[in-house]
């Protein structure tokens, strides 16, 4: 599969995930295009900075553009972004729905975007977080 440089995908209105009959539908409009281009030039010129003898050590195809094919995209975030106010987010600020007083949305999409690296390890955090949350709720 090789690796990709990424560069974050800034909030988007026109980004959807949208239900239409049986089928789920990705409305997704690439952004932030001069940032991406950018990183690629830059880590093209630091690859090629690199003696031809240790080349081969490099053991992945590389592949270096922002637009990852579907294959690579494992870390879907923004569907259901969080903030104070209910006309702009889906969760308030404890990841909670702002419509539903018991549910709790803890994946990556309370995230406005996604910054370009995994974001696994702040989820596990922010599930943390909203653990100790109900924690105290349910006292």
């Amino acid at each position: 599969m090789g690796w990709w440089l990424q560069t974050e995908d800034l909030p988007s209105p026109n980004n959807r995930v949208r239900i239409v009959g049986d089928k789920l539908h990705l409305d997704y409009t690439l952004n932030n295009t001069e940032a991406a281009e950018r990183l690629v030039y830059r880590w093209t010129s630091v690859l090629k900075s690199i003696s031809r003898n240790i080349m081969h050590v490099i053991p992945f195809s590389i592949y270096p553009h922002n637009n990852v094919p579907i294959q690579g995209v494992g870390h879907q975030c923004g569907t259901c972004r969080f903030g104070s106010y209910p006309r702009t987010s889906v969760l308030d600020l404890n990841c909670r729905t702002h419509d539903v007083d018991n549910l709790y949305v803890v994946d990556g999409s309370f995230f406005p975007s996604n910054s370009g690296v995994n974001p696994t390890l702040t989820i596990i955090a922010n599930a943390l977080r909203i653990g100790d949350h109900l924690a105290e709720r349910l006292k």
